[in-house]
């Protein structure tokens, strides 16, 4: 994402921690600074891309990130739809833009993003969001991108549990994984999730690599769940099969 921005032309001040991070930064071209705040100093577009939602938090809320009047926050990290309401109580312009895709995604301009926030603020943030962005897709007013991410993770982990469950009765049927996964992306029950189980070899490897990704999602999207005073109905059967892989 950095590179990608950089190529653009635009001025990158990215946060870096070590000296080693630092370096990675300088070679892509951008200024590489020590402090939360020598990132927003005077930016137009201050991107938040971590880990967890609490990260969000303590990043946005708790540190000393100052955003410039007129200037937009865009918080990539999916999370609960709450946080980005309380930072925007705070006064400030916020997107949030929770990402679908990979690094070779990034590096091809062509992740996905699912976008939430007032007209305005979302046109001052898509030069920006376009360079790494394709799709760039507007949802709706702020939180709706990260409602939209909720709900497909937790298809996401369904899906995965479905093909488990599936992978179990082939296993029993005599069919082994691999031929199993080679056989169904050409039949009906061809899918995204499937092709990208196959390409990892097996339901198991591609949890190892993924689980803790989705599985911190699904666990926001039952708390907005919960909110509602209601769970994740019949998607929550099968996430419980993608669940007791990772265990």
């Amino acid at each position: 994402m950095v590179a990608r921005l950089v190529e653009a032309g635009h001025d990158v001040r990215v946060l870096g921690r070590s000296d080693e991070k630092r370096a990675a930064i300088t070679q892509l071209g951008a200024t590489a600074v020590a402090e939360v705040a020598g990132v927003s100093a005077q930016a137009g577009v201050v991107v938040v891309c971590v880990f967890t939602d609490e990260q969000v938090r303590q990043v946005c809320l708790e540190s000393e990130l100052s955003i410039a009047p007129g200037a937009v926050l865009v918080v990539h990290t999916t999370g609960s739809p709450r946080t980005v309401e309380r930072i925007a109580a705070s006064g400030v312009d916020v997107v949030d833009a929770p990402v679908s895709g990979g690094p070779h995604n990034a590096a091809a301009g062509e992740l996905t993003l699912f976008v939430g926030g007032a007209d305005e603020v979302v046109a001052r943030a898509r030069p920006v969001l376009s360079c790494y962005g394709d799709p760039v897709l507007h949802i709706g007013p702020l939180g709706a991108g990260q409602k939209v991410k909720l709900v497909n993770n937790a298809l996401f982990a369904a899906q995965i549990g479905l093909l488990s469950a599936s992978v179990d009765l082939a296993e029993r049927l005599g069919v082994p994984e691999p031929a199993l996964l080679a056989a169904l992306p050409h039949g009906s029950a061809a899918s995204r999730v499937l092709d990208l189980v196959a390409a990892g070899g097996s339901v198991a490897s591609f949890t190892q690599m993924a689980g803790e990704f989705v599985g911190k999602d699904v666990t926001v999207a039952r708390g907005a769940a919960a909110e509602l005073g209601s769970d994740l109905g019949v998607l929550e059967n099968v996430i419980e099969v993608f669940s007791s892989r990772q265990k």
